[in-house]
């Protein structure tokens, strides 16, 4: 394939950024930008069963894989276009049955080589970046990160050796180092992740922590679209990360990440940074500013204790429920419930209650979320309208019918500019408001 590039846009060399995109024509709120296939994808472990293996459509009644009864289809269509990449694994999966565990990482990486191998022209995904492109920032990268690395190729030997012809380790570790500082997460509407996949044309986009455009999916294919009007010459930006948290949080984060200090508009005026660090009225005396440095030292390191916590075998859902109520509890003594840090809480918390079935402390917890959201986060955020819908789901379960459609209606609202009117999670959404008549 030749570089045919995309239509209305153009690569070109952003001024102390490096390569990056910028408009060719003027783009309107909730216009599509372009869309990408991805180069290669993996649909997440634990969403068999309930998700199309190669198209990521969600429904019942999939059928599995004859051999290894573990990858699931919407037809023999799909089952044969997936085989190249499920062969795979599928032998691999019968040989080592439950100590099969591959990141993945891990499992994107090799159907990127893979596809390499099989790949020689440029594929409809590097329209104006090829995957060869991608940054690695391997002179950037500390030892946790090499470690990291090092024990991504191990599996990848592990695991694949026997159906895989490797590059050498050289080679794999600037492929690992591409796919973690360039890969993309899939997720549904309700940010549920489905899976991960590489996009090489959606990764030329810089970032901005104020965003002219949001990245959906449409099963495997992602499309842009814009989320501000964007003028002939504009560069087109992305969002890398969460968008919730100040300035200082944004900048580790990126730093830590992807390797730059982001120098937005966001970041220099921090126009937000006082709403989202917001500290309770009313108290006896204001806290000194000591006081409040620890506080949110406190809510940085539980924060990672939950993220941690979460991941240990043995710990039980009502023990994740008390680090979250505990924390509240200390944080609320100084912050306001519009806290960024409180409402990080509050959303693991909600999490922990929709697991547990326990709808009514769900639906408490994305009450007092929703609001400050919709003031913390850019307009048509992909946060605030799965809150929305998360929310909307909880009323109709619980027969607050009135409430449900409400919600409902403000998800459609954002979910229309961001995803398109003709996605499938938007007829899905009306389907469920039409029940309600």
């Amino acid at each position: 394939m030749k570089t045919e590039g995309i239509d209305g846009t153009e690569r070109f060399l952003s001024p102390g950024k490096g390569r990056g995109l910028k408009a060719t024509k003027h783009f309107k709120v909730g216009d599509l930008v372009f869309a990408c296939p991805a180069y290669t994808y993996v649909l997440t472990v634990n969403e068999r069963g309930g998700h199309c293996e190669s198209c990521f459509t969600r429904r019942e009644g999939l059928s599995k894989c004859g051999k290894c009864k573990q990858a699931y289809y919407c037809n023999v269509e799909c089952q044969r276009e997936d085989w190249p990449m499920h062969k795979l694994e599928c032998s691999a999966m019968c040989a080592y049955g439950e100590n099969w565990c591959p990141s993945e990482t891990v499992r994107l990486v090799a159907r990127i080589i893979l596809k390499q191998k099989c790949q020689t022209e440029r594929t409809p995904s590097e329209r104006v970046l090829t995957l060869r492109e991608l940054e690695a920032h391997l002179d950037k990268l500390d030892n946790e990160k090499n470690e990291m690395n090092d024990t991504d190729i191990a599996a990848l030997h592990h695991f694949y050796s026997r159906h895989l012809d490797f590059p050498d380790n050289a080679a794999l570790t600037e492929l690992f180092a591409q796919v973690n500082c360039n890969g993309f997460t899939i997720e549904d509407e309700e940010l549920s992740h489905l899976g991960s996949a590489v996009f090489p044309d959606v990764a030329l986009m810089n970032h901005s922590c104020s965003p002219n455009v949001i990245v959906t999916y449409k099963g495997t294919v992602a499309e842009v679209r814009a989320v501000q009007d964007i003028s002939p010459e504009e560069e087109i930006f992305n969002s890398y990360i969460d968008l919730l948290y100040p300035t200082e949080d944004r900048i580790e984060r990126l730093r830590d990440s992807y390797f730059f200090t982001c120098d937005c508009k966001e970041c220099t005026s921090r126009s937000k940074d006082k709403a989202k660090m917001e500290i309770r009225q009313k108290l006896s005396s204001p806290p000194e500013e000591e006081e409040i440095k620890q506080m949110v030292m406190y809510a940085r390191n539980v924060i990672e204790e939950f993220r941690r916590a979460k991941h240990y075998k043995n710990i039980l859902h009502h023990e994740l429920l008390e680090i979250c109520e505990l924390s509240l509890e200390k944080m609320g003594s100084i912050f306001a419930e519009t806290n960024v840090y409180m409402l990080h809480m509050m959303y693991q918390a909600m999490g922990v209650c929709l697991y547990m079935q326990d709808w009514d402390g769900a639906m408490k917890y994305g009450e007092k979320i929703i609001q400050p959201y919709s003031v913390h986060y850019p307009p048509y955020s992909l946060n605030v309208a799965s809150m929305y819908l998360k929310l909307g789901r909880l009323y109709l379960g619980l027969e607050k019918r009135t409430q449900g459609v409400k919600a409902l209606k403000k998800a459609l609202a954002i979910m229309d500019v961001a995803h398109g009117k003709d996605h499938p999670y938007i007829a899905e959404i009306k389907k469920e408001m039409e029940e309600q008549k």
